[in-house]
């Protein structure tokens, strides 16, 4: 049996991504520093949430056959800030996370990757469009 392995999942950068209705729909979460590390969900706090399981697997599995587990490309930065937000606002995202079975990390973390995915789509769209 596999030793249990303590990997500081919150340090690897992630990219979430809406999937066109062709592909599946719902949205993609990848771990660039992982690479075939990916996991999907309907919403995109599903997606963090299984994709850090998925990252715990990959990485699990990676130590067990005595391969170099990957790096965090984060481990340069501490990928944390602090943001003071009015006591209502933080108190609707508290409210949120507990109702999607989130932490308030991980929920602000999916909306600030879903507000970036949408406004790069608008970006790259031809004008008229």
């Amino acid at each position: 049996m596999a030793k249990k392995q303590n990997f500081d999942l919150d340090a690897y950068p992630f990219v979430v991504r809406r999937l066109p209705d062709e592909e599946g729909a719902g949205y993609l979460v990848e771990y660039p520093d992982v690479p075939r590390c990916i996991a999907d969900g309907k919403t995109p706090e599903d997606a963090i949430r299984h994709g850090r399981e998925a990252l715990e697997a990959c990485l699990a599995t990676i130590a067990d056959f005595g391969e170099r587990v990957p790096q965090p490309s984060s481990a340069a930065s501490s990928g944390q800030w602090r943001q003071r937000v009015p006591k209502s606002l933080h108190a609707r995202l508290v409210e949120r996370a507990q109702r999607e079975g989130v932490s308030l990390n991980t929920l602000v973390t999916a909306l600030i990757a879903e507000g970036i995915g949408r406004r790069e789509a608008r970006s790259r769209r031809p004008a008229g469009h």
